[in-house]
């Protein structure tokens, strides 16, 4: 028998499972509509420039690189404003500051022309944007669909705990398509950082804007998560708005365009890739491009399950025809066993592999530094040639006219061969491996390849330090620019603080999860 005080807290703990477990209680059942893209009109402006560049240049496409957060904002605000179809959006995350707002609100001028908005979320890092998302939603040309949400019915993050192997299982897709003619794909989201707006921080990141026939491949790509069973309609959740609100978000974005060139909205638009679009001093690249994106339902399969792990799959594959060189540059690297024998396999073959992360200081996620950092020196010794991002800004004014202190990278690319670049929102871990969604540009050009490279390696002894081995076997990171010489035997710029939760997370079994 069950002493009285006991049966008490059975009963406590027996209501709060039960209340707890309703809290995991998403409304997939929603109703919705399934919807496709709109193919590209040739009677819209858009539409007539994509089929006058397929009319020139066949199955070939067109890339322009957006590395720097104006051209980036500027390329998305200005194909807003071309719009006459359609729009679709989709992003890991959308910020409800200056940026998103921005952004939002251009999606909105564009729906009240007509065109019609489909903007698909994940909703890891929604919180507290589910109000302005419900208030876009309203808006009878708006569609908005969260993507794998979490539970809305108490603490939203409970379904981690209750729900986990759902909840764990993110789309971390990022792509922008304007009237089935213009897209952007890259490893942006939608926030201050990623445009460079914030002035204490530079994340550097990379995107390229594309026309021709890759964007029909990209816009497939998004219908298949747009009718996933997993993407919720937002107007699901029940938040109660009023659709005259709208107007406020109408006068915002009203009141930026009138603070004229000093202003954000003007000076992305007159951002340099930008103003040389519009002179016509700067022409698209003419590349052979396809996209390579993991389906919907691998968030919906075993975790490992390489059958669903399609981007992953591909990249190896040309990583293992490669016969020269491979450049890897990702914020976030965790070789594991499986990329090691990747890697060492290159080696042994004589291919150059080169990496690009970011190192301890610059890291804004310590626990992946640390899952990186024990496969370092095996890399080293395997005859990979490793820098890290320097924290420290060298002399970087942003095109906004700031001067960061710290510096992150963000990008996630590779060259192999100075041929084939990838351009993509993936990064080498396990999580976007394995857990998550990811997609990508495979560009291939013999104009574009060598540039993007050269660049890179130009810019390196600038921004990163070179991580070696020294003559007992231990790490030295160096750095040399300008004069400007440092040697460090441990972390370089990371406190004492860093380096010991770096220690701690080393210990940790979760490398999996990173």
């Amino acid at each position: 028998m069950i002493p009285p005080l006991n049966q008490r807290l059975c009963v406590l703990l027996l209501f709060a499972v039960t209340a707890l477990s309703g809290c995991v209680g998403v409304p997939f059942d929603y109703p919705k509509t399934a919807s496709e893209a709109l193919p590209a009109d040739p009677g819209s402006y858009l539409g007539n420039v994509m089929m006058q560049w397929q009319a020139d240049h066949g199955e070939q496409s067109g890339v322009v690189r957006l590395p720097h957060g104006p051209d980036a904002l500027g390329a998305r605000l200005r194909m807003m404003e071309l719009a006459q179809e359609s729009i679709d959006a989709q992003y890991f995350i959308l910020k409800s500051d200056r940026a998103g707002a921005l952004f939002a609100g251009k999606l909105l001028l564009a729906a009240d022309r007509g065109v019609r908005v489909r903007l698909l979320i994940d909703d890891v890092f929604s919180s507290g944007i589910d109000r302005p998302l419900t208030l876009l939603d309203s808006h009878p040309n708006i569609e908005v669909r969260l993507f794998n949400p979490l539970s809305r019915q108490g603490l939203k993050y409970w379904s981690y705990l209750l729900d986990f192997n759902r909840a764990n299982r993110r789309m971390h897709n990022k792509s922008f398509t304007v009237d089935g003619s213009v897209s952007i794909v890259g490893g942006r989201n939608i926030g201050e950082e990623y445009f460079e707006l914030k002035q204490d921080v530079l994340f550097d990141d990379y995107e390229v804007m594309v026309m021709g026939p890759v964007v029909p491949e990209i816009s497939r790509s998004f219908d298949d998560f747009w009718n996933s069973n997993l993407s919720v309609p937002v107007a699901a959740f029940g938040t109660k708005v009023d659709p005259a609100d709208l107007d406020d978000w109408r006068a915002y974005i009203q009141a930026k365009i009138d603070l004229g060139p000093a202003g954000i909205y003007s000076q992305a638009l007159n951002s340099t890739v930008m103003r040389h679009l519009r002179s016509g001093t700067l022409q698209p690249s003419v590349v052979d491009a396809h996209m390579v994106g993991d389906p919907a339902d691998k968030l919906q399969q075993t975790i490992g399950d390489y059958e669903y792990a399609v981007l992953a799959r591909e990249l190896a594959r040309r990583f293992r025809e490669a016969d020269r060189e491979v450049l890897i540059i990702t914020p976030y690297f965790i070789p594991t066993e499986r990329g090691m024998g990747i890697y060492e396999e290159l080696l042994e073959r004589g291919i150059r592999l080169v990496i690009v992360t970011n190192s301890l200081a610059s890291t804004n996620h310590v626990p992946v530094h640390a899952g990186y950092a024990r496969y370092r020196k095996r890399l080293l010794q395997a005859g990979a040639e490793i820098h890290e991002i320097r924290a420290r800004n060298a002399g970087y004014q942003t095109d906004w006219g700031y001067k960061p202190e710290f510096v992150t990278l963000h990008s996630k690319a590779t060259a192999i061969d100075r041929y084939t670049i990838f351009i993509g929102s993936l990064n080498f871990d396990p999580r976007s491996i394995e857990i998550n969604s990811e997609m990508g540009l495979f560009l291939e050009s013999h104009e574009l390849g060598p540039v993007f490279t050269a660049n890179l390696f130009q810019d390196l002894p600038r921004v990163a330090y070179r991580v070696e081995l020294d003559e007992n076997g231990e790490l030295v990171w160096r750095y040399n620019w300008r004069g400007e010489e440092e040697e460090w035997r441990k972390e370089p710029l990371a406190s004492w603080g860093r380096r010991l939760s770096a220690r701690l997370y080393s210990v940790l079994p979760i490398e999996d999860q990173l």
